[in-house]
């Protein structure tokens, strides 16, 4: 059984199981998150499609940890001007561990 649901403006493929990254959640680490933002479920017979959302359906995940993504680096340049800029930056980041799907 799988799902896609959304969070933090992205779109997320979970199944049972899984440990996925996402924007960083306002949950400290061993809490126990769901989400009812779910756009699509399946269990490999059926498939029901939200418009936009599925009502009463439900992704339980428990937080393992609050961790930080390696760091970018954005660097602008326009020749014969001497115009340089760099500028860092490392996104926040919930580590999850989704735990159930129901309908």
């Amino acid at each position: 059984m799988f799902a896609v649901i959304e969070t933090g403006g992205k779109q997320y493929l979970v199944e049972s199981g899984t440990i996925v990254d996402i924007e960083k959640l306002e949950a400290q680490p061993a809490d126990s998150y769901t989400f009812d933002k779910v756009l699509l479920i399946s269990d490999g017979n059926e498939l029901k499609l939200g418009k936009p959302f599925i009502e009463g359906a439900k992704v339980t995940a428990k937080v393992l940890n609050q961790v930080k993504a390696d760091k970018i680096i954005v660097f602008k340049f326009k020749p014969k001007t001497g115009y340089k800029r760099t500028q860092g930056h490392r996104q926040k980041l919930t580590t999850i561990k989704v735990e159930s799907i129901s309908k």
